[in-house]
């Protein structure tokens, strides 16, 4: 199953109301002041969303009798992983059916370290949920005359992006239908849970080391909290990570599910969490989401 999207934001201003919603089936999503500087725009933001046709889906029938990796049929799990790609979109098209009816269009918001994978499974969330898909940290740069986190964070300081950051995040709890990305600080500010338990939060908890390797692999330069003293690349981004993931450690806990890697890969018998696709933890996510709607019912 292929779907395709093309979301393009039209930022313009105009004081309104704190409402947010769609209008007619250009889908366009009108959001309160404050999404953009008052002096270069003067009001609300518009988003558009230009969404194209999704291509024709074929259907393919699947029956999953109880949402653990445990009673997957063996011929969908064989020697400890998923045979291929089809067997994944088909437990993922029959997971998400699963749930949907019971999110009532509520929100997921994704928390995680950096390098997490948020945006990855967030797509592929929002695809088969068929949702749409925000990055916070994406929808910050707008605002900030199209700014990379990275500038932003040197030229006005990270109080600044952090405030950023809640403005964004009380915009988008006003949402429904969407999967959000957050940036991995987003945990730090108890007023940012306010927003994002209006939806249903997920943590991608990765394991530090696994961590490193992806992020020393393609580099540091995007990563402003990471430190560039001189030395090994690997070795310092561990240490900085293993230090930030020990103080947010506690507020990713107050998401409403979590997805560990290390857990997936056991369950799998898999040594390597790196070794995961994103769709496998994707599958996961559902999981643990359906866990979590089965506990708000009492089940």
């Amino acid at each position: 199953m292929e779907a395709k999207a093309v979301h393009s934001f039209h930022l313009s201003t105009m004081v309104v109301g704190d409402k947010l919603g769609r209008t007619g089936p250009s889908s366009s999503l009108r959001m309160s002041s404050g999404f953009v500087k008052p002096k270069k725009f003067q009001g609300f933001v518009s988003h558009r969303l230009s969404l194209l046709q999704r291509s024709q889906q074929r259907t393919v029938p699947v029956v999953v009798a109880c949402s653990s990796y445990n009673n997957i049929p063996a011929s969908i799990l064989e020697t400890g992983s998923f045979r291929g790609p089809l067997d994944e979109e088909m437990i993922l098209k029959s997971k998400s059916q699963e749930i949907e009816p019971y999110l009532n269009g509520r929100c997921i918001y994704l928390v995680g370290m950096m390098g997490s994978g948020k945006t990855t499974v967030g797509k592929i969330l929002s695809e088969v949920l068929s949702y749409s898909f925000f990055d916070s940290d994406a929808l910050i740069e707008e605002e900030v005359d199209k700014t990379s986190v990275a500038d932003i964070f040197k030229n006005y300081g990270e109080a600044f992006f952090r405030n950023k950051e809640t403005e964004i995040l009380k915009k988008l709890s006003m949402m429904r239908r969407y999967v959000i990305s957050t940036g991995g600080g987003a945990v730090v500010k108890p007023i940012n849970w306010k927003y994002m338990h209006k939806g249903i939060s997920v943590w991608l908890d990765v394991p530090v080391e696994a961590l490193a390797r992806r992020i020393t692999k393609v580099g540091t330069n995007s990563r402003p909290l990471l430190h560039y003293e001189a030395g090994d690349a690997y070795t310092k981004t561990f240490m900085r990570l293993s230090s930030l993931f020990e103080e947010r450690s506690e507020a990713y806990a107050n998401a409403n599910a979590r997805v560990s890697l290390e857990n997936i890969a056991a369950k799998l018998d898999q040594k390597d969490a790196s070794h995961l696709s994103p769709k496998t933890i994707a599958i996961e996510a559902l999981e643990q989401i359906n866990g979590f709607l089965k506990g708000e019912d009492g089940c």
